[in-house]
């Protein structure tokens, strides 16, 4: 599966994809702050067009003053180093949970995040969340929820349709996931007909998880990592018990032991199991890009399949 030039475009909603081409793949959640240029390269070969990029740790706790820095890093250059390559970067803007802690602190970031959600490549608030499950954790992950909802106007251009900005979440690893994806579910639930499960991704489900999110009728994210996470193998199983309908493949690769190709990884493996083209299309390209439309600073539209002769 190749890098491909651009379909031709049959009408405003729809792009045709050729049986016969390799695969366009979007990547709804990867930290390419922590990674080289040639990642970039191998992505773009690797039939990826687009990013999404959610605000996250940097591996250290930083200073309110640094986390201007890194949005300017999300919105400025990260945009450019993808653009070499034909592949087109959007972000997402938050203070991450494992540095919600400090109440002080996030009140001060938290103040600096409008001014960000304006900025052309933004596509909302994420990845928010928990990490530990703790008091402080849950009370920033509400303050941004509101933030989102507040900061929202649909005549402002920032998205067409909406109570509020798009929502991507991140939920916690190992033995605190099923906990706090409960938790999370439970605070959403409290903003009653305030948000709307439809523009709302909750990341890095795993079996004991997927159900319950999906039940809610909210978008899900599997993530393809080596230690905390998923396998293709084990994406792939849930996709066959749960269904496709939306849900995203993400490979989140960041400063730890991960790697950009697992999401194109995932698709290979869910065609050696003989899935269709058509279901492949959907999880790794019309999905996120569904759910990234919502906003129309999304400018790939989902795609149509035809025969060569058709």
């Amino acid at each position: 599966m190749g890098i491909l030039p651009m379909p031709h475009r049959r009408d405003a909603d729809a792009t045709v994809y050729d049986l016969g081409s390799n695969m366009f793949i979007i990547d709804p959640h990867c930290h390419m702050v922590s990674r080289t240029t040639a990642d970039y390269e191998t992505m773009a070969i690797a039939g990826v067009v687009a990013i999404s990029e959610p605000a996250f740790w940097a591996g250290y706790d930083r200073s309110p003053a640094g986390f201007i820095d890194y949005y300017r890093q999300l919105t400025e250059t990260e945009p450019k180093r993808a653009a070499q390559f034909g592949i087109q970067h959007y972000s997402w803007i938050c203070l991450n949970p494992k540095e919600a802690e400090d109440l002080g602190k996030a009140k001060e970031v938290l103040a600096e995040i409008p001014k960000f959600l304006s900025r052309p490549t933004v596509l909302g608030v994420g990845e928010i969340g928990l990490n530990k499950n703790t008091p402080n954790e849950a009370k920033v992950f509400q303050q941004h929820v509101q933030l989102a909802i507040d900061t929202f106007d649909a005549a402002s251009g920032a998205c067409a349709i909406g109570k509020h900005h798009l929502i991507l979440i991140h939920t916690p690893h190992l033995e605190d996931k099923l906990k706090g994806t409960r938790m999370i579910l439970d605070m959403l639930k409290d903003f009653g007909g305030a948000i709307d499960p439809g523009r709302v991704l909750i990341d890095h489900v795993e079996e004991h998880t997927i159900r319950l999110v999906k039940d809610a009728g909210y978008w899900a994210g599997m993530t393809i990592y080596p230690v905390s996470k998923c396998t293709p193998q084990r994406a792939v199983d849930m996709i066959e018990m749960h269904g496709a309908d939306q849900l995203c493949v993400n490979a989140a690769a960041d400063w730890g032991v991960s790697d950009p190709l697992q999401t194109h990884r995932t698709l290979l493996e869910a065609r050696r199991r003989g899935h269709p083209l058509e279901t492949l299309l959907k999880i790794f390209y019309n999905n996120p890009a569904e759910f990234f439309s919502q906003s129309p600073r999304f400018k790939l539209k989902k795609m149509s399949i035809e025969t060569p002769n058709s």
